[in-house]
């Protein structure tokens, strides 16, 4: 499967299949049934975990009727990879449009669903176009970036009734939800408290100060852009609302004047052909990297590769975070996106005890002997050091008062991010054929989606007033 984002961890995941308890259970599509007809809007390295399902395991059920994108070569790309799956002698051939051409796209190629996979500030006026012209929309998260994306998309859908799938994919991450199933069990008692770390490295974290995420229009910053899948788990975790946030923060490690105070300065203007600079991105490293951005940068001069130590970097790379739940539940959280390794850290305190998750997801960020970070720190001897103090791994733990901790078994998963992407896309693809309710309740909807940004809009305007805000008072279209 194609992951979501080469600069992530490499997936630990075990390769022979997710574990039944964690697997929905469906029963087979019935013989000669009509395949649900989907468009790609956003053709960018995020679409391809959708393409590669669509023409893969899930190519049974649904197909690829059609592309819109600004930019012509990364379309391209994705047609020749459909053609090939298909065992065409060339290309697919799909129709593609652009923006403008939403509607005409839904019209013509007859769209049941449109995959909306675009830049964050984007998603809210094309899923409100996409739903109004008659199409279901899968969007990426976060669902949008500011309050008024949130009234656009809610109208849309109190005037059309359609819907909206929200790709959560943490949520299906078998550690995440066995965390849910022990807070539910009354395990612990009520949860009085989370504290949510999230450490994000060098290669992964740099990532986003070097594309478009780097500016706070496009993303909304990591308070909406990243931490939306964290405030969403949180909610998750604990069946309930968040009502005020507190935010502190900044651009302490990355950007120009970081750079120039370290003594980092003059930077490449961009990461291919930078040499050994450990912090740039090479992308005649990755060969699809370089045939969806190098090659079609012609076409509208977009780079991937941009220095992560740039002038006009508008968003923050460390953020503290408190959050006030409906059910007296408080959230600490924090992000660091600078860190030498990369994971997470959740502890859950109850009244009658406590739960502990702990990630690795990558123990080093180490150097080769060109002096490039390695993408996969396990596959060479010089990280063998580091990964014995902090191995790749995972662990929950919970302890009840009286007792000694207890290790609670994590159901194998399946595919990236913490073996969650190859389940969710068997509930997005295949969802219809689903044999009761999910007992682990993972599925997301636009609520969802709307909960988990509200935590990130919230959290902005307290970074820039300094005062907690209380979400009652956020304009968001509906009450949470």
């Amino acid at each position: 499967m194609i992951d979501q984002n080469p600069t992530a961890p490499p997936s630990r995941a075990g390769a022979g299949g997710p574990s039944p308890l964690v697997m929905p259970q469906l029963v087979d599509p019935e013989p000669g049934a009509p395949r649900v007809r989907y468009a790609v809007v956003g053709t960018g390295h995020r679409a391809g975990m959708y393409v590669d399902a669509l023409n893969g395991p899930h190519g049974d059920v649904g197909e690829i009727v059609a592309w819109l994108d600004r930019n012509p070569g990364r379309i391209d790309y994705y047609d020749g990879y459909v053609g090939r799956a298909r065992d065409l002698d060339g290309t697919a051939g799909l129709p593609r449009y652009d923006a403008d051409g939403l509607e005409r796209m839904i019209a013509e190629c007859a769209v049941d669903v449109v995959i909306v996979t675009t830049i964050d500030s984007t998603h809210a006026e094309l899923i409100d176009r996409a739903l109004r012209a008659g199409a279901d929309v899968v969007v990426e998260k976060p669902l949008t970036t500011t309050e008024e994306g949130c009234r656009v998309i809610t109208s849309a859908i109190a005037d059309t009734g359609r819907d909206i799938v929200m790709t959560f994919n943490y949520r299906y991450a078998p550690r995440n939800s066995s965390l849910r199933e022990v807070i539910r069990s009354g395990r612990i008692g009520t949860v009085t408290s989370v504290h949510f770390e999230w450490a994000l490295d060098t290669v992964h974290g740099a990532d986003y100060f070097r594309r478009w995420h780097r500016q706070k229009e496009n993303s909304g910053g990591l308070l909406i852009h990243k931490s939306s899948h964290h405030f969403d788990l949180v909610n998750y975790w604990l069946g309930d609302v968040p009502t005020r946030v507190y935010a502190r923060g900044g651009l302490k490690f990355y950007g120009a004047e970081n750079a120039r105070a370290r003594g980092l300065w003059p930077r490449p203007e961009r990461g291919t052909g930078a040499g050994d600079d450990p912090f740039s991105l090479d992308l005649h490293d990755d060969p699809r990297l370089a045939a969806l951005y190098l090659e079609p940068e012609r076409y509208d001069g977009y780079r991937r590769d941009g220095d992560p130590f740039a002038e006009g970097i508008t968003i923050e790379d460390n953020l503290a975070v408190v959050v006030d739940y409906r059910g007296g539940a408080v959230m600490t959280y924090s992000l660091n996106a600078h860190s030498p390794w990369e994971g997470y850290r959740v502890t859950v305190n109850g009244t009658e005890g406590r739960a502990e998750l702990e990630v690795t997801e990558r123990g080093a960020v180490v150097r080769d002997e060109s002096g490039r970070a390695v993408l996969d720190p396990s596959a060479t001897p010089d990280a063998l050091g580091a990964s014995e103090l902090r191995p790749e791994g995972e662990r929950l733990l919970v302890q009840r008062h009286w007792e000694a901790a207890e290790e609670v078994p994590i159901p194998e998963g399946q595919g990236g991010h913490g073996g969650g992407d190859a389940i969710l896309l068997t509930e997005v693809f295949r969802r219809h054929l689903r044999v009761g309710e999910d007992p682990l309740g993972r599925a997301a909807g636009y609520r969802d989606g709307l909960r988990a940004v509200a935590v990130g809009i919230a959290g902005n305007i307290s970074l820039e007033t300094g005062q907690a805000v209380d979400i009652s008072g956020l304009d968001l279209g509906e009450a949470l």
